[in-house]
Order: structure tokens, then C-alpha cells, then sequence
């Protein structure tokens, strides 16, 4: 037997930052965000050798070790480890080897959500394997728990609630609990925004943990312009909302325009000369918003590119020597399976 799971990456569209603690425990936080068809995979294959054999394949790392209820986590393959080593402790397994392997379809670092993907992905192969009796909230709290409490690493609550449920959804957090609203948006209404939203890879990535730190470290210390931009891109969660819903399609450049303008007072390092040029690039070209994906400091950027105007984009983006990513959104979120 093999057991197979994916789940898609995600594209933020409106509130990012607003679902990191201590601002969602404090003041609650709102987003809204859509899978597209780029995902992480997870594969586990049970073997006859007492081994345990971790793989991520997209970048060529393994790792492998005699069978053991732990797995030390030592900055080597660290997401897979966490995932074994909490499906252990709370469920227990198995006494036989298996290989692990994965997959992403976007570099890590990129802004899409690849590391939560990743987790969310490998807790639903082994759900499979196991038959755990996990929902949709169950399998994105589980999720979180290991990255952010089980391995320490800094991060909002949006991306795994993303992985888990797809489609495009307006998510409300408040201290632990997260309540997810899928959107029933009109198909031509998603063929539009997908037709003139311009998906970007920078060729740059950056250690978004950082950059998160510092956001955070901006609501405990109580700085006034930090947080009163994360006001403000609530708010633009809302206004994005509306905005999809009622087919006020070509609003959506201006609300993240308007976005973007905020994002960069929530902490330093979220944009840099090099984003910056390329935002007004794609702007003179045409576009009349865009954003940062993730925390930012890097990897994707999108853009809203009205009026057949994206081909002009894509070309006043070249000189950067990105890379323009090819997509489509997707209504389906993590799915798992047995060969």
C-alpha cells in the first residue's frame, strides 16, 4: 500500500498579518485568501526494514534512521520530523519502517504557504494510513499546533485552514478559534480575477519567521502606526469581500493597492528597494494594484491587471529576471488516498 495526499497553496488577497498573535488574541484578526493549483504531496510507503526514510524531493534532501517513537529535531527535514514525532505521541503507530517523501510545487520562502501546506499534506497521508477520524478543523488545528507550539516556528493561522479547506474563503480569527466562511462567488466573477491577477516570482525568498517576529514584537510593545495598519487591513478583508461577492471586480487593484500601503507599516523588512521598483514597474505598465504574498521580504507578488493590460506587465516585469507563474484557482482543498 501507498498512502498519497496533496493540498493546494494559497494566495492571500486581503488581511495578511491580521491572524498572527498577539494582534488576533488582542483585537481578533480577518482574511481572506483562495487556493490555486500549485500543492505540496506527501507519500508514505510502509517497508519491511525496520528504517525510517524521510525524503523531500523538490529539495533533494533525505534523511533516514533506525525505527524510533522520536525523531530529533535538528533543523534536518524538520517539518516531516514534527509531523512523525506528534502522530506518535497522540495516536501511536505501527512498529515498521516506512519512507516518507515530499513534494512542493513552489520554493519554500516563497509566500504561497509551502511550509503549513507541507504539514497539512503530510498529517493527511498519515491520516490515511492510520484511518484517523479527523475533520477539516481537526486536521488544521493539528496542523498549527505542531509548526507553531510542537516545532516553535513563528507564523500567522491562516495558511493551514487554507491547505486544509480550499476554495476561497473569509477566515475570522480570535485567540484560538477560527471560524472559516466559504465564498460562493459567481464562477465568471473568479474567471475575471484569475484572467487579470499576474502571480510573480521574484527569484528571491526570504525567512518569513523574521519578519514575523518583529510584527509581533510591534503589538506587544504597543507601536501605534504597526498596529493601526493592521486595523486597517482588516478592514481591507471586508472591503475585498464585498468586492468578490458583488463582481466589483475591477475594484480589487485599488484594495490592494490600498493593502499593500499598510502592509508595509506593520514591521520592517516586509518590503525593500527591489519590491518596491518592481511594484511601480507593474503599475506604470498597467496594473493597478498589487501586493507582497506572506510575510513578504520576498517571493511572490501579485498583481491586478485590468483591461488586457497584464501581457504589458508581464513584459516591463522581465527585466527582473522573475518569473511569471502559470495558475488556476481551485475549490478543493486537502485530499488524501490510498494505492
Amino acid at each position: 500500500m501507498i498512502y498519497r495526499s496533496k493540498a493546494p497553496l494559497r494566495i492571500g488577497l486581503a488581511g495578511g498579518g491580521t491572524d498572527v498573535s498577539p494582534y488576533s488574541d488582542l483585537y481578533g484578526g480577518a482574511i481572506l485568501n483562495a487556493t490555486v493549483s500549485l500543492y505540496a504531496y506527501a507519500n508514505i510507503e510502509p517497508i519491511q526494514e525496520k528504517t525510517i526514510c524521510l525524503q523531500a524531493m523538490d529539495r533533494n534532501e533525505k534523511q533516514e534512521y533506525g525505527y524510533s517513537k522520536e525523531l530529533p529535531v535538528d533543523g534536518k527535514l524538520d517539518l516531516l520530523k514534527g509531523v512523525y514525532n506528534r502522530i506518535q505521541k497522540q495516536y501511536g503507530m505501527p512498529e515498521t519502517g516506512f519512507k516518507l517523501s515530499t513534494y512542493v510545487d513552489a520554493p519554500a520562502g516563497s509566500g504561497l504557504g509551502t511550509s503549513s501546506t507541507l504539514v497539512v499534506a503530510i498529517v493527511g497521508a498519515f491520516a490515511e494510513m492510520l484511518r484517523l477520524p479527523l475533520g477539516e478543523y481537526d486536521i488544521a488545528h493539528l496542523a498549527y499546533d505542531i509548526e507553531r507550539n510542537d516545532l516553535q516556528m513563528a507564523g500567522g493561522k491562516q495558511d493551514q485552514y487554507a491547505a486544509t479547506f480550499g476554495g476561497v474563503n473569509y477566515m475570522e480569527f480570535y485567540g484560538e478559534n477560527v471560524v472559516v466562511n466559504p465564498l460562493r462567488i459567481k464562477q465568471q466573477y473568479l474567471f475575471e480575477l484569475e484572467n487579470n491577477l499576474v502571480l510573480y516570482y521574484t527569484a528571491t525568498s526570504r525567512e518569513s519567521a523574521k519578519i514575523i517576529e518583529k510584527q509581533s514584537a510591534n503589538v506587544v510593545s504597543r507601536k501605534e502606526k504597526s498596529i493601526d495598519a493592521m486595523h486597517q487591513l482588516k478592514k481591507q478583508a471586508q472591503m475585498m469581500k464585498e468586492a468578490l461577492l458583488k463582481g466589483k471586480i475591477h475594484a480589487i487593484g485599488e484594495i490592494l493597492d490600498f493593502g499593500f500601503q499598510q502592509k508595509k507599516q506593520m514591521a520592517e523588512g516586509i518590503s525593500n528597494t527591489l519590491i518596491d521598483e518592481i511594484y511601480e514597474t507593474a503599475k506604470k505598465a498597467g496594473a493597478t494594484g498589487g501586493k507582497i504574498s506572506g510575510a513578504g521580504g520576498g517571493g511572490f507578488m501579485t498583481f491586478y491587471c485590468p483591461n488586457n493590460t497584464k501581457y504589458s506587465v508581464i513584459e516591463a516585469l522581465k527585466k527582473f529576471g522573475g518569473e511569471v507563474k502559470n495558475y488556476q484557482f481551485v475549490d478543493h482543498g486537502l485530499t488524501s488516498w490510498t494505492i
